[in-house]
């Protein structure tokens, strides 16, 4: 099994989460790559995204933090890939109601047809970035099983998770991977 991260705004630095299991796990974990972190354009996030997963070989399971995650439900209304195995969509920012609407390009309408592969919306109670309400309703609409993981704000590197374990027992859950300690 490989894993594909696919980070948000500004990508993710050397304290989230991702970058920390990317690094532990830098054997079956890579990033997607954009070309411009802090100008999103949905075209383009989601074009590499594709990129990328038409080079897989195997079985993949993707990790969306934030814009992330609504680029992946963007790749999942174009594209299928018979190599994504599943997806972990960890606090989905809700671009809808983003304050610069202008500044995420073609991010809206958010997509809300179920994905072709198993998936979990994981959401906090404090995420400035969406409501859990909001991100319980793309749960439903994606088809992705729901996990609310309480007050960890936008579950990123302030959120001071660091290895993140809850995250990496869903993930195990979703992909039936056991990740070494």
């Amino acid at each position: 099994m490989h894993f594909l991260t696919v980070p948000g705004l500004a990508s993710s630095g050397p304290q989230h989460w991702q970058t920390i299991w990317e690094t532990q796990y830098s054997d079956v974990f890579s990033r997607v790559q954009q070309e411009n972190w802090d100008w999103p354009v949905k075209e383009d996030w989601v074009g590499q995204l594709q990129k990328q997963i038409s080079q897989l070989t195997g079985p993949t399971v993707l990790i969306g933090h934030s814009l992330g995650c609504i680029t992946i439900a963007h790749w999942a209304q174009e594209f299928s890939s018979e190599h994504i195995q599943g997806a972990l969509l960890v606090a989905p920012a809700d671009a809808e109601l983003s304050k610069r609407l202008n500044f995420v390009v073609g991010f809206t309408p958010i997509p809300i047809k179920p994905f072709d592969f198993k998936s979990v919306v994981v959401a906090s109670t404090n995420d400035i970035y969406a409501t859990i309400g909001r991100s319980k309703a793309f749960a439903a609409s994606w088809g992705s099983d729901f996990v609310n993981v309480g007050k960890k704000g936008h579950i990123n590197a302030v959120s001071g998770l660091e290895d993140w374990q809850e995250g990496k027992a869903i993930l195990e859950g979703l992909s039936g991977v056991k990740l070494a300690k």
